[in-house]
């Protein structure tokens, strides 16, 4: 059996998905009741292969919200991350996807070192953060709405804000090793890191946001941001891609501008329809066939039964194994969104 531990975009979004959810004691409570609020299994999931083969899941609510780091509740936001592993593990669920936030607290606040939760020492080969599925979909992405664009990659430049991160930092090996794109500009907080990166490429340009923004011809945006950033889409290229692999999304608005593209990046199509709810309360527009490519990896690592922590850790996917994650995602039947 796979997990997925998720949770919601916003105390807003929370308390509506508890009252759909048949859980209205949550749906009118503040921020406090949720930094104490258990996990809980909310979905019981049904997926079928293009080969035929079926497997079942969980969905694990973590009650983590975003604003739990925007309002220093770190340590609310560090237990519902362990709780939530804890509850899936409890559940006998063999392999489990961290979505989202859940495996960015996992790595930043050093989790790994806590694995005692209660009466449940945490196996942590049972758990995967899905971030190698998820760069394969976002540089496919890339490749392929680049050209419904007509954007040639050999003279495109692509900038990747939240270059450094375990995301950002295997879509940059990607582009650099599997294509012939022009220009790296390489976006990001921590100074040291990104130099780090520029090294171990030997190209890509150091830049800030702003900077980079008028000299792209794609943004690829895997940030970990609470919050969204706004953008001025009139100091943008046209055409111009923008690839929102953030969640919540890095794009703070709803950009509609001429010859500007958004694209929901990191996100998967099934070629059957899944039998789940989870998907329409964070409003994927056809939510029977569509999901994050995290989530799918926790998926695939069911149907192929490896039970084991494919994504893991800081900076440690390669693109043998984007490869070998993208060659499973084929043959199950998930491709990238590209609407």
């Amino acid at each position: 059996m796979f997990g997925l531990i998720g949770h919601l975009t916003s105390l807003e979004h929370a308390q509506a998905v508890a009252q759909e959810l048949g859980y209205p004691e949550y749906a009118d409570q503040g921020l406090d009741f949720w930094c104490s609020a258990p996990p809980q299994i909310v979905d019981h999931i049904t997926v079928t292969s293009i080969t035929g083969q079926k497997i079942e899941g969980k969905y694990v609510e973590s009650c983590f919200l975003p604003e739990m780091l925007a309002h220093r509740r770190i340590k609310a936001a560090t237990r519902k991350i362990l709780n939530a592993m804890a509850h899936a593990q409890k559940n006998g669920i063999n392999i489990t996807a961290l979505g989202g936030f859940s495996s960015i607290i996992f790595e930043n606040f050093n989790l790994e070192q806590f694995s005692q939760v209660r009466n449940i020492k945490l196996e942590f080969e049972r758990f995967t953060t899905g971030n190698t599925h998820t760069a394969y979909i976002i540089c496919r992405q890339v490749e392929q709405a680049s050209q419904q664009l007509g954007i040639e990659l050999s003279k495109a430049t692509v900038a990747v804000c939240g270059a450094t991160g375990d995301i950002g930092s295997a879509v940059t090996r990607w582009l650099d090793k599997k294509t012939d794109v022009q220009e790296l500009l390489l976006i990001a907080r921590n100074q040291e890191r990104l130099q780090a990166l520029q090294a171990e490429l030997g190209r890509g340009k150091i830049m800030d946001l702003y900077e980079a923004l008028p000299q792209a011809d794609i943004v690829v945006w895997v940030a970990s941001m609470p919050k969204g950033v706004e953008i001025d889409p009139t100091t943008l290229k046209q055409p111009c891609l923008l690839i929102d692999g953030g969640y919540p999304k890095n794009l703070g608005m709803k950009i509609q501008y001429p010859g500007v593209h958004v694209l929901n990046g990191g996100i998967v199509e099934h070629s059957l329809d899944i039998d789940w709810k989870i998907m329409k309360i964070v409003n994927m527009e056809v939510p029977t066939r569509q999901l994050f490519a995290c989530f799918a990896e926790s998926m695939l690592l069911e149907f192929e039964k490896l039970y084991t922590n494919f994504s893991w850790g800081r900076n440690q996917i390669t693109v043998d194994k984007m490869e070998q994650i993208g060659q499973v995602s084929v043959k199950h039947g998930f491709r990238p969104l590209l609407v």
